[in-house]
């Protein structure tokens, strides 16, 4: 099975940025973890902190991979075009969020992805990943 997994901005920051919340490991060194724990997934990551840019990864690999791991990050509260990208795409996409945004501010409580997923992990840390794999590992 082909999945993407794909970052929104500052998620290229894991490990350094707020390691209270985010934790200290960086996201490439969890990458290559999760691709020796589950050889059976063809798995490929992709980060970026432009919006457009997500969109095209979406978009990209929407028709051809068999699931999308998403965190969209702040995008998540405010990019309409990532939910609409989502909606277009045939891959089911599970959204995964490493905090639990809602105990956080009050606007992160606004998902434009959430409703357009096959379903969503919050505040789990980077296990919300490995979860999100099985699921669509497991997916009939």
């Amino acid at each position: 099975m082909k999945i993407a997994i794909i970052n929104g901005p500052n998620l290229n920051l894991l490990g350094k940025r707020e390691p209270g919340i985010y934790g200290s490991m960086s996201f490439e060194q969890y990458f290559e973890e999760l691709k020796q724990q589950y050889p059976q997934a063809n798995l490929h990551y992709y980060q970026s902190n432009v919006e457009g840019e997500l969109v095209n990864e979406i978009q990209r690999v929407g028709f051809d991979y068999d699931g999308i791991i998403i965190n969209p990050a702040a995008y998540t509260h405010t990019s309409v075009a990532i939910g609409d990208a989502i909606a277009a795409i045939k891959a089911p996409v599970v959204e995964v969020h490493i905090s639990n945004v809602h105990a956080r501010e009050d606007f992160r409580k606004l998902s434009h992805v959430s409703a357009k997923a096959a379903g969503s992990i919050f505040g789990l840390g980077l296990k919300g990943y490995e979860l999100a794999l099985q699921y669509l590992l497991n997916r009939k």
